[in-house]
């Protein structure tokens, strides 16, 4: 989702797992001066508000479809912090934290509450939620999920002769379509055991809570055709467009600028996988009130909508889609039309289970 240099996985390990991100040049702070006195007066007295996104091209993004047009709304001034996790849990654990609203994955967001890091959200402050008909499966007593990213299969459109691979199982079919894949590493993002249970006839609502022994050996049966594990955004893309692999795990979004180049490269989003991006509210922050105004504003239908124009993001809210054009809506994932034929990640069964996968899956990997 951003044009960082920190992978998305790096975002979704959360508590604990970033400290050495920090040092990342792409992860400098751009609020490190800021103070609570400098960022406003107590529970939202100031002008200013401090959010914590993942800056980039996504933080451009956001700046040019949420923070201006706040600003222009309310006059309360947004600040930008690209800040990792560990350093601001521990802000929050010194009752000082740089900021106050965080624009994170809802899976961080549920470690951030494992550590008391959030505020419990007063969902009457947030009118937006019904009017932009939030989901209430992405509504928690600590965050509310504002839009998704899916993972699906990216494939070349020349590679098959005419052929288009329908489903997890022709990704796993290396006769049919032939050709190399490249697949997740878990420093990329979570491990795709569910792609291997759809691949091996698990039906997409039985998937979860997820049989581990049955995805590895499905996995086991593809590892001599996957040519690499790729570990940050663009790289599925660059290896189809250099065709070194025919088929390729890849972020919903990231193939939309290889076709307007002219690269044949497509994406199947049956079976995609969805994992939800959300606010929440540090606890102990600065400017509370104001953290509640732009959290209402953001999840505005009307606001993401601006959002998706402005960057490949799909919006949480149903409302949002229908005021976009249907050229504008059919380029996202989250357009109604293939919302069905993708899942939610089980936030809880990964949040239980992401050590021991990822332990299993860097041995199955060597071995």
């Amino acid at each position: 989702m951003n044009g960082s240099q920190v992978s998305r996985r790096a975002l979704l390990r959360g508590v604990g797992g970033l400290a050495a991100v920090a040092a990342l040049p792409s992860l400098t702070a751009c609020g490190t001066g800021t103070s609570r006195a400098a960022a406003g007066d107590g529970k939202g007295g100031g002008k200013t508000v401090v959010v914590r996104d993942s800056g980039g091209s996504y933080g451009a993004a956001l700046q040019k479809a949420i923070y201006t047009p706040f600003t222009q709304e309310t006059g309360i001034q947004v600040k930008v912090l690209n800040l990792d996790d560990a350093p601001l849990l521990a802000q929050i654990k010194q009752g000082r934290p740089q900021c106050d609203l965080i624009n994170n994955s809802m899976m961080s967001h549920h470690k951030y509450v494992a550590q008391d890091a959030l505020e419990t959200l007063d969902r009457d402050r947030i009118k937006s939620l019904k009017t932009a008909k939030i989901p209430e499966a992405q509504i928690t007593d600590h965050a509310i999920g504002h839009s998704f990213y899916g993972q699906c299969i990216g494939y070349r459109t020349d590679a098959f002769d005419g052929r288009k691979p329908e489903s997890w199982a022709d990704f796993w079919d290396t006769k049919a379509f032939q050709g190399s894949r490249a697949m997740v590493h878990p420093d990329g993002d979570l491990p795709e055991l569910e792609f291997a249970l759809l691949a091996d006839g698990v039906p997409m609502d039985k998937l979860y809570p997820l049989d581990v022994d049955r995805a590895f050996k499905a996995l086991t049966r593809l590892r001599p055709d996957i040519k690499k594990f790729w570990d940050s955004g663009p790289l599925p893309g660059v290896l189809l467009s250099r065709q070194e692999v025919t088929m390729s795990t890849v972020w919903d979004g990231r193939l939309a600028d290889l076709q307007k180049q002219g690269v044949p490269v497509q994406r199947q989003l049956n079976g995609m996988r969805r994992q939800f991006q959300g606010y929440a509210i540090a606890r102990d922050a600065a400017n509370v009130d104001n953290a509640y105004q732009l959290m209402d504003f953001a999840l505005r239908a009307e606001s993401q909508a601006a959002l998706a124009k402005a960057f490949p993001s799909n919006p949480s809210s149903p409302v949002a889609y229908a005021k976009l054009t249907e050229d504008e809506r059919n380029a996202l994932a989250g357009a109604p039309k293939y919302y069905d034929e993708g899942f939610d990640a089980d936030v809880d069964w990964w949040l239980k289970n992401e050590s021991a996968v990822t332990k299993r899956w860097l041995e199955w990997a060597r071995g």
